[in-house]
């Protein structure tokens, strides 16, 4: 019996479609976001100062840095750290956040605390230039920088690498570079805070957030 026209022609083999794209999850280091730390310490809750400290987070920078969800687990030892970091890291009396910046990024490099040298790359890259930011992640003698600053990194690096060497020969070269008394304390409590952060992100693997790759480059 002859086939009609119709059945003749061939059907179209349906095509599987490819799942849409998530360019957020394909941005380079975006499981970062996920597993933040190789410790198993689910979230705990927040008090409102800490939600309302998350939220001003957001607002302003657009996420929440992985290195305050980490402490997320115990609501106490997050007030602790954030309440430390703002009083003896970033109310410095004289240092600029870029330097703070560059001392935080100068200690995480002879650390090697991948968190700690990208967080705070990106923080000298946004507050100073891309190369002053690199320089401060590969090897800061190689910046032109201004006596005062080249003798603060000096002073942060031996504190960092030699605490025990440290003398009163150090503090005198900083004084002699136009810092006070008081700037000294400022620029040995940057150095161990970060010092301490180092030590706590390698511990736990912390990652940071991935949207750091990408800025300021």
């Amino acid at each position: 019996m002859p086939r009609s026209k119709n059945a003749a022609k061939k059907r179209p083999v349906p095509t599987k479609r490819s799942p849409p794209v998530d360019h957020a999850a394909a941005r380079p280091g975006a499981e970062d976001d996920v597993k933040i730390t190789a410790l198993a310490l689910p979230p705990g809750k927040l008090s409102p100062e800490m939600a309302a400290y998350f939220k001003k987070c957001e607002e302003k920078l657009g996420f929440v840095p992985n290195v305050l969800k980490a402490f997320a687990f115990d609501d106490l030892k997050l007030q602790a750290f954030v309440d430390y970091r703002q009083q003896l890291v970033q109310n410095a009396e004289t240092l600029s956040k870029l330097e703070i910046e560059m001392i935080a990024t100068v200690v995480s490099s002879q650390n090697r605390c991948f968190y700690c040298i990208t967080a705070h790359g990106n923080g000298v890259r946004q507050l100073g230039d891309p190369v002053l930011g690199e320089m401060m992640v590969m090897n800061y003698r190689a910046a032109r920088l201004p006596k005062r600053r080249r003798a603060m990194l000096d002073f942060a690096v031996k504190l960092t690498t030699r605490p025990w060497e440290v003398e009163e020969a150090d503090r005198e070269t900083l004084r002699r570079a136009g810092f006070t008394d008081r700037d000294i304390w400022d620029i040995a409590s940057v150095a161990a805070f970060y010092n301490m952060t180092n030590r706590l992100a390698s511990a736990t693997d912390m990652r940071p957030n991935s949207v750091y790759h990408g800025q300021a480059r």
